[in-house]
């Protein structure tokens, strides 16, 4: 049929108008669709993340790393056989606050108007505040479906019946909570979709309940029994305070294993979909060494080797639920330390049980030589990071914030993670070398006792250990090495001298001095430091 001019009546400008209006609009409305289509897309391909966070478990706890230890640690040695195993990996400080601080910000907590000083009971507020970027919001705001169960311990704030924040340690904080009213700075408010945990040390500290959102279920009716607790050597360090009647003390971690692996069956039901990043935060091996009751016995080391098997057996049971999901393949699972292991668990392990969770290293929890703060550090992703590999690149647990920034294609801000180095390069094969030029550890005294390594020069800006007294403490006193010229710092070659024994501080003096100007140099950095190398 042919058409004739008649045929075709002319569009008013009204009609011209409403065309075009439809036109921009479907073109729109099209893009927004294929970018949400596109953006959805990208969050599937995205990987899971999991990190496990053990407490107080040293470098010579695991088997892996120690082969001398008789509490064997199967699943753990799997996950290195299946991964890349790190010899110089290293918390950021050498007690429980700041560490945790430090991994999910990738910041110094020795920056903080605090220090990082550790919380006991309902100490507060929460240390990440709420301009800084944690890393569950950064998960968060890619798409993922964020938990955090166990230990927080980074602060969180209670209210009184006024309304008043208490934000303080002790036993009586406990008895002015109102329990009606929600807790400021849980974990739900930076960027975690759940939580389920405690505020500060599970077993040991003065609020015995659970914590689940920003609510405390079932609020302490009454001071611990400590009668009905077990008794033996590492049965201690538990305070008197209050608890709950579900709360069983020797049951938390499994309690915790439950929860998270109850987060990991609801996210694939509900949006398997979404990638999800959990941050399971153990009660293991931290004192008192209370093992679940189908865990005693079980080591032939006693109460805390029975723990240890008992945190193994919770990696295990992590890794087989991942692989009931079929999420193993793209799940990327990071296992690690908060610090070195406890005074009384090393020097009485050593003792009892001829193992040493310190091993091979110089120092203990809190301490600023090695055992401190050099910690068991495994990453797995199959397919991506190359299997049964070990490193001795330094890294610290700050630098998995940009690691995971990177690997995940999220854009942090300049004014956070300033202490944060990318190592993606090295987990994923396609380098040797780490970008770590020098790394900070901080000790038991915020920035007061810090020290500082470059390569094979440790430097530590005072005489002692930076934490504690070996001198006074009746357990250490066999270790107080008095051979040593007194000075005034310590500076170590840890090339020839890993165990740091011998102080090179009035020997190598320009030495000493370029280590104290760089320490006090990143001491002052207020920005985001450009990338190290």
């Amino acid at each position: 049929m042919t058409f004739t001019q008649r045929n075709i009546r002319p569009m008013c400008n009204e009609q011209v108008s409403l065309t075009l209006m439809l036109l921009i609009s479907f073109s729109f409305f099209s893009s927004l669709s294929n970018a949400q289509i596109s953006e959805q897309d990208s969050a599937s391909q995205r990987p899971n993340v999991l990190i496990i966070y053990a407490d107080d478990l040293g470098y010579g706890d695991v088997h892996c790393y120690n082969q001398e230890s008789k509490i064997l640690t199967p699943n753990i040695d799997r996950l290195a056989n299946e991964g890349m195993r790190f010899t110089d990996a290293h918390s950021a400080a050498t007690v429980c606050t700041p560490s945790r601080y430090s991994l999910l910000t990738g910041r110094y907590a020795f920056r903080l108007p605090n220090h990082g000083r550790v919380f006991d009971g309902i100490g507060g507020p929460n240390l990440i505040t709420e301009d800084r970027l944690s890393m569950g919001q950064m998960f968060s705001d890619l798409g993922y479906e964020t938990g955090c169960v166990g230990k927080w311990h980074i602060g969180m704030t209670f209210f009184d019946k006024q309304g008043n924040p208490i934000n303080k340690g002790g036993p009586e904080p406990v008895t002015r909570i109102d329990y009606e009213r929600p807790i400021a700075g849980s974990p739900i408010d930076r960027g975690f979709d759940y939580f389920f945990g405690t505020a500060a040390c599970p077993t040991t500290d003065w609020l015995y309940a659970f914590v689940e959102g920003d609510r405390v279920p079932t609020p302490p009716t009454q001071l611990l029994d400590k009668t009905k607790l077990p008794k033996h050597p590492y049965s201690v360090d538990n305070r008197r305070g209050w608890k709950a009647d579900d709360f069983d003390l020797e049951a938390v971690d499994l309690i915790f294993l439950d929860k998270s692996k109850a987060f990991l069956d609801k996210h694939y039901q509900s949006s398997p979909e979404k990638p999800f990043f959990l941050y399971h935060a153990m009660q293991a091996v931290h004192l008192p060494s209370f093992p679940a009751d189908e865990f005693k016995g079980s080591s032939d080391s006693g109460p805390h080797g029975d723990f240890i098997v008992e945190l193994d057996f919770i990696v295990g049971s992590l890794m087989e639920t991942l692989k009931q999901h079929d999420a193993e393949k793209n799940t990327i699972v990071i296992f690690t330390s908060d610090n070195g292991p406890e005074v009384l668990t090393t020097v009485r392990m050593r003792q009892d049980h001829q193992h040493d969770g310190a091993a091979p290293w110089r120092g203990m929890k809190r301490d600023l030589w090695e055992g401190g703060h050099r910690v068991p550090m495994i990453v797995k992703w199959p397919g991506k990071v190359p299997a049964n590999s070990t490193t001795d690149a330094l890294v610290c647990q700050t630098d998995l914030m940009a690691t995971l920034a990177k690997i995940t294609n999220a854009q942090l801000p300049k004014n956070c993670a300033e202490d944060s180095i990318d190592f993606s390069k090295l987990l994923l094969g396609e380098t040797r070398f780490g970008n770590r030029e020098f790394i900070v550890h901080q000790g038991f005294a915020g920035d007061r006792k810090l020290a500082i390594r470059s390569k094979k020069w440790k430097y530590l800006n005072c005489g002692d250990s930076g934490g504690n007294n070996y001198q006074k403490q009746p357990l250490l006193r066999s270790y107080h090495d008095d051979s040593q010229p007194t000075a005034d710092a310590q500076l170590y070659n840890l090339e020839v001298d890993p165990a740091e024994t011998n102080n090179l501080y009035l020997q190598e003096p320009n030495v000493a001095n370029r280590m104290r100007a760089k320490l006090e140099e990143i001491k002052s950095l207020t920005v985001k430091p450009l990338p190290q190398k």
